[in-house]
């Protein structure tokens, strides 16, 4: 969502709408309603007229966060949307027309899901005119501190706090640290460190970081011979050991990153 927020504020349509939208929270039996908008009485519970959110991107961005996640009907009448480059609100048959800059993100394998069938390749060809892959935050270098520098003043500024800067210590935990939460987890453990520092500084003892527990911590089920408990226990590892990172617990697990996101999902981690 930084990302999406810098290209819109760089770009002719800065000073109009920039609506994100969480895919994935929306429900299927929702989904029209929300992003497309309805007319008064289109079904039990519609009081009023609703303006859909692409309808509120117009002439702006819309941010289609973890688009992954739509289901093959939701996919099939978003893709409807983008081709006809106009909206119909439930209860109504007159199509009306948005314009919009669309920025979608995902973090699910969707070339891979593609392969599979459960995406649609024409709605790939559509959104993905232009796209940028971003390495997680820990993959990102002196990203950290840039980033870490700027929460510390803004929330500094904001709670009237005295804290300054970090210590090198603060730094070094930082720097080892895996973020699996990215920049998302970095606010606010910036935050919360800043809110509770004692003095002027931020040291390692005022960071506390909110990741699953070490994989020393999850070791494998030891009184069971159930296949399935011993893989659950196994990727559930691999990925706390690896900070979530898909490419390096695969690795250790000796599977592909397709065969792991498959079982990523089949357990529900």
């Amino acid at each position: 969502e930084l990302v999406a927020q810098a290209l819109h504020r760089r770009s002719h349509r800065e000073d109009k709408p920039f609506v994100p939208v969480d895919l994935g929270a929306i429900t299927p039996s929702l989904f029209e309603s929300e992003l497309f908008g309805h007319r008064k009485g289109a079904f039990t519970g519609a009081d009023a007229d609703r303006t859909g959110l692409v309808e509120l991107a117009d002439s702006g961005t819309l941010f289609l966060d973890e688009i992954g996640n739509a289901g093959p009907a939701e996919q099939a009448k978003l893709l409807a949307v983008l081709q006809r480059r106009a909206v119909v609100r439930v209860g109504e048959g007159q199509p009306r027309p948005v314009d919009v800059r669309l920025v979608s993100a995902t973090n699910a394998p969707v070339y891979e899901r593609v392969a599979e069938g459960s995406f649609r390749q024409d709605l790939l060809y559509r959104i993905n005119t232009v796209e940028i892959r971003l390495p997680a935050l820990r993959d990102r270098g002196e990203d950290l501190f840039l980033l870490s520098d700027h929460f510390l003043h803004l929330y500094a500024t904001q709670y009237g706090r005295p804290v300054r800067a970090f210590t090198d210590a603060a730094r070094d935990r930082m720097r080892a640290y895996a973020w699996p939460g990215n920049v998302r987890e970095l606010q606010h453990t910036v935050e919360r460190a800043v809110i509770l520092a004692e003095g002027d500084v931020i040291g390692p003892r005022d960071l506390q970081f909110s990741a699953t527990p070490p994989a020393s911590s999850q070791s494998l089920p030891g009184n069971t011979l159930d296949l399935e408990e011993i893989e659950r226990a196994a990727v559930r590892s691999a990925l706390s050991k690896h900070g979530g990172n898909i490419t390096r617990a695969a690795d250790e697990l000796g599977l592909t990153r397709k065969s792991l996101y498959r079982r990523i999902e089949k357990y529900g981690l």
